[in-house]
């Protein structure tokens, strides 16, 4: 979806830049490859991300097509996302450090630190025109078994890579899906000195 495209189906109250309105979460990819640069510059931008003490609890775990390791997360996907994420050229499964490496003790901000760098990269794919579709719509049990994931980390969620395909790619119940969402207005997200329902 060019710009232009989205401009028609979103606007902020406020300015903001534009590669944040921009960024939605397709479904119809092309089943291309991705290059290495194209793949390790999504990571990169996942590893600036801010963290409390400088933690870092995120880790990515993926799967590239047409690799030996793609079936172990292909196959943790629960039914209706396989039958898009088949076309995705790379899987991660997003893994978060629930306590801090300094004193092993509660980070209570891990997940809040993981989602950051979810974001980096979810943000760096729209730049470059890649779609990276986050899902919960896998098995967090079987992930933890099949991909050896130590007790210490929590399973987060999955995400699906790739170039961009044609809407018509996916089966027709989601077609009508494949569109960039609204949002909330302002006044329902924010509060000023206290809650409010």
């Amino acid at each position: 979806m060019q710009e232009s495209e989205i401009q028609t189906k979103r606007t902020s109250e406020y300015s903001i830049n534009p590669l944040i309105l921009s960024r939605w979460s397709p479904r119809s990819m092309t089943g291309e490859e991705l290059g290495d640069d194209d793949i390790m510059s999504l990571f990169e931008a996942a590893r600036w991300a801010p963290s409390s003490f400088n933690n870092q609890p995120w880790r990515f775990i993926y799967a590239k097509r047409n690799t030996e390791h793609w079936d172990r997360l292909f196959n943790l996907l629960v039914d209706v996302n396989k039958t898009w994420a088949k076309n995705a050229a790379l899987l991660a499964v997003v893994i978060s450090r629930k306590n801090f490496e300094f004193n092993e003790k509660p980070a209570r901000t891990h997940q809040f630190d993981t989602g950051s760098a979810w974001e980096n990269l979810a943000l760096e794919a729209s730049s470059r025109g890649i779609v990276a579709h986050g899902m919960q719509g896998f098995d967090y049990e079987k992930a933890k078994t099949e991909l050896g994931i130590p007790a210490d980390f929590e399973v987060m969620a999955m995400i699906a890579i790739g170039k961009r395909g044609s809407k018509e790619n996916l089966p027709t119940e989601l077609q009508d899906k494949e569109k960039p969402n609204d949002r909330k207005a302002l006044k329902d997200i924010i509060m000023e000195g206290t809650y409010r329902s």
